[in-house]
């Protein structure tokens, strides 16, 4: 490794005068020294921010060393039995489920690339909507198979992209979106996407897929790093191998400006942010491939046409050096790659995930799960045998017998039913998809199994819990939204607040919880109390009602988790809005404001000592028994 530039800074007297080593350069790194002392160049500096142990979080350990060694030794002997024909390539594999559609490159450099080196893969989901839809599950399911077959995969949000918004494809703009709805959309999909990737890897387990220590995944932001990126950067490292020919010559950029809307120079650059997404984690997390729909594939030749640039033209000349000496010998080892998965359409032509002109959410609470059971039961026979092959973990020999047996009873349709149930556990877990499956057998009188299913706890009902708190466990437990008048969050300590959204089942429970540090609030304390361009999640306290106010993201938005996956966005509306929506909550009753005596009643007579006494006005106060009707200013508790 070349050594770095140390020193003194030019003077009047003459030029510098210290030249070091790298381990001096170390050494002054760590120290802190001034350039009064010494000096490093931007290029060196940042070289050596790699190595300094100020930036080493932790040391590699000899039982970290084993077994990344067995690790590649393991890697080795699996490349050897695929290259003699004993094993299947992962591009086989994959190629026979139908997850390849196009692959940029040789298709024989993608599969000696996945064969002998454990490359790691990406595929980017912009959180322009509070869920994912179906249509976002087929990239995701390409991940999954490659994950349990031992890679590196990586699930993008797009949270700094997600404000621009891919054009591919688009004929308008897309609106734009308060930042504190596009907070909650990056909130709820990430969770949705660890929520989906917990279930894929149970489902694999049953299929003989188990851990092992190699396997990688990761849910990553591009905030971290797009936040950050100064615009001179990117002009200095990707704007130069650009070409605007290329980029005019697109069909969206086309389509887009012949168009009386025209295009906006935001989304005319969206591909080299997307572009510089991938150069960023190819060069930090060592991503090669990308995945991405029918529609990416323009996105992902830039892609790779940008890494390639920025590779042999760094200013950095160690990254230039290194290149070349690849090149010398076998450049694929690094080169990027990518594919793109099926479009897939309906006998009518319809795009997948699309039903009446609505898109098929993966949020239950925006397409229920039986809805979305009954979306994949209305699979057409000619498509249901490829989408068991996409959407499921069965092997190829066992569709084949299944497919055997719905052909000898179509109207039955086995398929479909295994297909929806199938999809439905990846998506909601399995106690979900057995609940969706018994909802379809009752209304279709189908026989089925009647007999409750009891929570991971334990838990029974008992009559002092309020009926109108849901119940919640970890298998039901994904992202949702519900709306809370302001009496029911502000002022109030987050116990209560526990309470009125339904985690807990009473407020003694939620000073419980609140102690054992069981729940968190997903913003900053203090000055904007916004979330931040990342999920961000602050423990909560037995605090004063004043601090939750703190945590309200854009006056109106409140997020609170609940252990790991128990998440809810709070929609903070005015107590006359909440009562005029005829919306109710745990513990509204108790709280909110008494409703106004009709003009009706101005004067009533009131049985009182045997007579009747007239008395005007009526007001209305509470007792120990209920309401009663109270005339003038002569209140009485009964």
């Amino acid at each position: 490794m070349m050594a770095p530039c140390i020193r003194a800074p030019r003077t009047s007297d003459g030029p510098s005068l210290a030249v070091g080593n790298i381990s001096a350069a170390k050494r002054d790194y760590a120290l802190g020294l001034s350039q009064n002392s010494r000096y490093l160049c931007p290029s060196c500096a940042s070289r050596l921010r790699t190595f300094s142990p100020v930036s080493q979080r932790r040391s590699i350990t000899q039982s970290y060393t084993k077994k990344t060694l067995e690790a590649k030794l393991a890697w080795a002997r699996q490349a050897t039995e695929i290259k003699a024909g004993r094993k299947e390539s992962m591009l086989t594999i994959l190629e026979k489920r139908g997850y390849v559609n196009q692959i940029v490159g040789e298709r024989g450099d993608l599969d000696r690339l996945l064969t002998e080196k454990r490359v790691g893969i990406y595929v980017g989901v912009d959180p322009t909507a509070p869920s994912m839809h179906v249509g976002h599950l087929l990239p995701l399911m390409v991940l999954y198979w490659m994950y349990i077959h031992g890679f590196h995969t990586c699930s993008l949000l797009g949270g700094a992209t997600a404000q621009i918004g891919d054009p591919t494809g688009r004929t308008t703009t897309r609106e734009v979106q308060h930042s504190s709805v596009r907070k909650v959309n990056m909130l709820q999909v990430h969770m949705q996407l660890k929520l989906i990737w917990a279930h894929a890897e149970h489902r694999a387990r049953g299929y003989g897929y188990y851990w092992e220590w190699a396997w990688r995944k990761e849910v990553t932001n591009n905030n971290a790093w797009l936040n950050k990126l100064p615009a001179i950067e990117l002009l200095k490292l990707l704007g130069s191998g650009v070409r605007l020919g290329t980029m005019l010559g697109r069909d969206t950029v086309k389509n887009r400006t012949e168009s009386k809307e025209g295009m906006s120079f935001s989304e005319f650059t969206y591909p080299l942010l997307q572009s510089w997404d991938w150069w960023h984690m190819y060069s930090t997390k060592d991503i090669q491939v990308q995945v991405g729909g029918s529609d990416q594939f323009g996105n992902i030749v830039a892609g790779i046409d940008a890494i390639n640039h920025i590779r042999h033209n760094h200013y950095d000349p160690l990254i230039r050096q290194e290149e070349e000496k690849l090149e010398k010998r076998e450049a694929f080892l690094k080169r990027p790659m990518g594919f793109t998965v099926p479009l897939l359409t309906t006998k009518s032509g319809a795009k997948f995930g699309k039903s009446e002109g609505n898109a098929i959410w993966l949020d239950r609470e925006m397409t229920s799960g039986f809805d979305l059971y009954q979306f994949f039961l209305r699979t057409a026979d000619s498509d249901v045998h490829r989408y068991l092959k996409l959407f499921t973990f069965e092997p190829l020999e066992v569709l084949e017998t299944l497919m055997e047996e719905h052909k000898r009873a179509p109207p039955k349709r086995i398929a479909q039913h295994k297909l929806a149930k199938e999809v439905l556990k990846i998506v909601h877990g399995e106690k979900l998809a057995d609940e969706a499956e018994q909802e379809h057998s009752k209304i279709f009188n189908r026989s089925f199994d009647s007999n409750p299913q009891t929570d991971d706890d334990g838990n029974q009902s008992t009559d002092h819990v309020d009926k109108a708190v849901p119940s919640i466990s970890k298998d039901n437990a994904p992202t949702s939204s519900l709306t809370l008048p302001k009496s029911l969050i502000y002022n109030q300590p987050i116990s209560r607040v526990l309470y009125h959204a339904g985690f807990v089942a009473s407020r003694s429970e939620g000073v419980r919880l609140v102690s054992k540090k069981g729940a968190y609030l997903g913003a900053r304390p203090g000055g904007t109390g916004t979330m931040g361009q990342q999920v961000d999640f602050s423990p909560a306290a037995n605090w004063p009602g004043k601090e939750t106010e703190k945590y309200i993201i854009g006056g109106n938005t409140l997020i609170i988790r609940v252990g790991k996956w128990k998440v809810r966005v709070i929609k903070i509306i005015s107590d006359e809005e909440f009562e005029e929506k005829g919306l109710s909550a745990p513990g509204w009753k108790d709280v909110k404001p008494e409703e106004p005596i009709s003009n009706d009643l101005k004067r009533m007579k009131t049985w009182h000592n045997k007579s009747y006494v007239e008395k005007a006005p009526i007001h209305k106060v509470r007792s120990g028994e209920g309401s009663l009707l109270v005339p003038g200013r002569d209140r009485r508790r009964i």
